[in-house]
């Protein structure tokens, strides 16, 4: 029910206290009152502050009161209110402000949005470089005048435009990356509760030369106690990597709960899901658009691994005498029962 103040005769003034407002409030709760004019309204405001002497109040009760009361006979929001209070409580008036807000002129409209869903319709909608590109190229190879403007665009503005209500409507590719369907691994993060034995791992390669693959690093570390092993081994086929999964995973001091990684396929395949299998080991992986799913392996990639090996090709034929080395260096973990 919204009631005009301006057309309806309410006499408050033998309300002079705070508890006179609180039953006042209760009886209007479902009531809505407007003004006419924003400078009455406001005129009104600074009246009833006045009035209960808002800003003598010692009681934040009684303030909750008198902002409920300006609020119900106004129509407007708390935080109005509220902003509205300070503004007497600064100036000793409630100055209506007549600035507008400050709008940054748009620089590309509608014609280059349109031109912008039809490159992407056109190309499948590539990443912002790749189609900044492409708007270059048609004005500056094939010559196209349409192109002209929208050609100057910056990367990051051309996600801005990818998200206007005009490209949603025409554009055939607006969907973002759906996760893989591969029924490996649960798609989540570790939940370990402060027990050792989730491991995180990933993969470091060591560089090409002349399309010879270097070596690649195992790097394995525990969310918890932050027990960090690292192998080596010549290539992230299973042939390689499965026995070295093995002897890394044999090195940590306590029983082995879960394993995390990335989706790549050294790691979500068939025989590694065996392998975790056969040692009741709980593999997950990490979930589309969760970059900090599997931080802090990616971390100690940089911290621990980079910081001794550096990033200079090392050859795949190395990969023993590094293997050797590493287990040279370990300190010997505590027996404990074999995992197979």
């Amino acid at each position: 029910m919204v009631m005009d103040a301006m057309h309806i005769i309410m006499n408050d003034a033998n309300i002079v206290s705070v508890a006179q407002l609180r039953e006042l409030v209760k009886f209007t709760n479902r009531v809505e009152f407007r003004s006419a004019s924003k400078a009455e309204m406001y005129q009104w405001i600074e009246e009833a502050l006045g009035k209960f002497r808002y800003f003598s109040l010692r009681s934040k009760k009684e303030k909750t009161v008198v902002l409920s009361y300006l609020k119900q006979m106004t129509g407007l929001s708390r935080g109005h209110v509220k902003r509205l209070v300070k503004r007497k409580k600064r100036n000793g008036k409630i100055l209506r402000i007549t600035s507008t807000r400050h709008f940054f002129p748009k620089v590309y409209g509608t014609d280059d949005i349109a031109r912008l869903i039809e490159t992407d319709n056109a190309h499948g909608r590539m990443s912002g470089e790749a189609t900044k590109r492409i708007l270059e190229r048609q004005y500056a190879v094939f010559g196209d005048k349409r192109f002209e403007h929208i050609r100057h665009i910056s990367v990051s503005h051309l996600y801005n435009l990818r998200g206007a209500r005009q490209y949603e409507s025409h554009a055939l590719y607006i969907e973002k990356t759906r996760a893989t369907t591969v029924p490996i691994g649960i798609r989540r993060k570790p939940k370990p509760d402060g027990k050792p034995g989730y491991i995180r791992v990933d993969s470091v390669h060591q560089g090409d030369s002349d399309k010879e693959k270097g070596v690649y690093h195992i790097n394995l570390v525990d969310e918890v106690t932050q027990w960090e092993v690292v192998g080596c081994v010549e290539g992230i086929s299973e042939q390689f990597l499965l026995p070295l999964l093995l002897e890394l995973l044999a090195l940590f001091p306590f029983r082995i709960l879960g394993f995390h990684s990335d989706n790549g396929s050294e790691y979500i395949n068939y025989v590694v899901a065996k392998l975790l299998a056969k040692l009741t080991v709980e593999q997950t992986k990490s979930r589309a658009r969760r970059t900090n799913d599997n931080a802090l392996v990616e971390g100690k990639n940089a911290a621990v691994v980079r910081k001794y090996m550096g990033y200079a090709y090392i050859p795949a034929v190395n990969n023993e005498m590094l293997q050797t080395t590493t287990f040279d260096t370990i300190q010997a973990a505590p027996e404990r029962e074999p995992l197979v």
